[in-house]
């Protein structure tokens, strides 16, 4: 399997953490995640940094989730626990950066995918792009507390609950119209519509961009409930382990409801 990479391209002020594993719409392995952390680890020292961009290559997907291949290991309701620990550090670690982020979504931005571009500060889509997390329907998990608070916080809780409870991917333009979007970009003219936001940013004062975002952090993560048991209830459930090996198998699930 071919793990993909994580890289960073300075040009100035601006830095870009790619997602490169475009054959597979850049899902993400573990050593892309672990990509990610390093790209985040020496960011987040970076004093010339002044704004960051993540984009995915290929033009075709941002990031299309984390690849399944890797939940076929999983024995049980603990290896659920640690996998959404693990998954928490990365995106903490992405929300905590210093300097604003900026998502670019060019085609898909699922599961994993889409809790990344979560976790950004800001985010542009092309037209026909999609958001979603649509496991009611393919794997049968769940996803963390702090996951489902950013996905109210960016998309409201009727469009997250339909997003997820109706396994339905979200097109830019509804994505636009919740907010989560700052805009939505023909490709023509993406790179210009990049270059105009990560100039404004970085004519702003970064100890203010700093502190607002990290105070909206915290107001968004303070007294979030435990959901351990919730996480442990639907990676310990048979229907986890049917979905997964029906996703890898390219046939439908069939949910047991236990």
């Amino acid at each position: 399997m071919n793990e993909g990479e994580v890289r960073v391209v300075r040009e100035g002020v601006v830095a870009t953490i790619l997602f490169d594993r475009p054959q597979a719409r850049n899902a993400m392995t573990w050593a892309m995640y672990e990509g990610l952390a390093a790209a985040c680890a020496q960011l987040a020292t970076d004093d010339s940094a002044r704004a960051v961009v993540l984009r995915g290559v290929g033009h075709k997907a941002f990031i299309a989730g984390t690849d399944i291949a890797q939940f076929q290991a999983f024995t049980d309701g603990e290896d659920g626990i640690a996998y959404e620990a693990r998954m928490e550090d990365y995106l903490t670690a992405l929300e905590k950066l210093p300097m604003p982020t900026l998502a670019v979504v060019e085609g898909w931005a699922i599961g994993g995918g889409l809790a990344i571009a979560a976790c950004c500060d800001l985010r542009i889509a092309t037209p026909g792009s999609k958001f979603g997390v649509p496991i009611a329907r393919t794997l049968g998990n769940c996803l963390s507390v702090a996951n489902y608070a950013r996905l109210v916080a960016g998309l409201g809780e009727a469009r997250a609950k339909r997003m997820l409870l109706m396994a339905e991917n979200v097109p830019a333009e509804d994505a636009l119209a919740a907010g989560f979007l700052m805009s939505v970009v023909d490709p023509a003219g993406l790179d210009a519509a990049i270059t105009e936001i990560c100039e404004r940013l970085a004519g702003n004062a970064p100890v203010t961009m700093r502190v607002t975002k990290e105070s909206m952090r915290r107001l968004r993560m303070a007294n979030l409930p435990d959901g351990d048991d919730l996480v442990r209830a639907a990676y310990g459930s048979d229907d986890f382990h049917e979905g997964v090996a029906a996703f890898v198998a390219k046939r439908p699930a069939q949910w047991k409801g236990r």
